[in-house]
């Protein structure tokens, strides 16, 4: 069974991206000495301070209520038309559902959570208050067939986080790694820690293989609110699902 370093090509692949899904995906670091295109489909000034500071700005219930209603305008139409879809992620209450038919996956991300676009990665999506909370998928052409081709979930796991999930800078740790069956294909689910200076981002990942595609999802948030959001962030991995129609 060929381990994730022995296939140089998706080594290359995967290694190329500046650890965009780590903790810390904030508009200064994106901007200054990467080359990484940022695009926040938002007015800017509600966005939050750069999630480097240890202590991210936090509102009252009230403004995150204004800022999720000023928001629901934009996803009526995504979610009605991921409804009528053949292959669409299941509603659940506070969530909304993504559907990308052209590279064949769905997920489930909050109710709140704003649309944003990095260069490299398929879809983004993140909290406008606290900076930390994110979940982002990516997707890699390879001619394996199922994620365990690459090796167990461990050792998997491992190369992704310190190749790709976090920066060379950040301490990191694997918590759990496993293997899932949903409908018939093998998921890799994991859950890491990536300490920087300032923060600290506790992060859950999803890795399948299908299409003739890799796909990642990750999410998190800041180590603080761990015990608040970690459910919220269970549903979003638990929510992502790869289709088995595409040629």
């Amino acid at each position: 069974m060929a381990s994730l370093q022995n296939a140089p090509s998706l080594y290359r692949t995967l290694s190329f991206f500046p650890h965009q899904q780590a903790g810390g995906l904030q508009k200064q670091q994106l901007l200054q000495g990467r080359g990484v295109s940022f695009l926040v489909r938002a007015d800017q000034s509600s966005l939050s301070s750069p999630a480097s500071n240890s202590q991210a700005p936090t509102i009252s219930s009230g403004r995150r209520q204004l800022v999720a209603v000023g928001m629901i305008a934009p996803f009526v139409s995504l979610a009605a038309d991921s409804s009528s879809t053949s292959f669409a992620a299941e509603n659940k209450k506070g969530f909304l559902p993504v559907t990308d038919n052209k590279d064949g996956y769905s997920f489930l991300y909050p109710f709140g959570w704003q649309e944003v676009t990095i260069e490299g990665q398929d879809k983004v999506y993140k909290d406008v208050i606290e900076p930390l909370e994110s979940v982002s998928v990516t997707v890699f052409p390879t001619n394996k067939q199922d994620i365990r081709d690459f090796g167990p979930p461990d050792q998997v796991a491992g190369t992704l986080i310190k190749k790709v999930l976090a920066p060379p800078s950040q301490k990191t740790k694997l918590i759990e790694a496993k293997e899932q069956d949903v409908d018939g294909r093998a998921y890799y689910t994991f859950e890491f820690v990536a300490q920087a200076p300032n923060f600290t981002r506790h992060a859950l990942s999803a890795i399948v293989i299908g299409n003739g595609k890799l796909y990642t999802l990750t999410t998190g948030a800041n180590e603080r609110r761990w015990g608040k959001v970690k459910d919220q962030l269970q549903t979003i991995v638990d929510s992502f699902k790869v289709a088995n129609f595409l040629k």
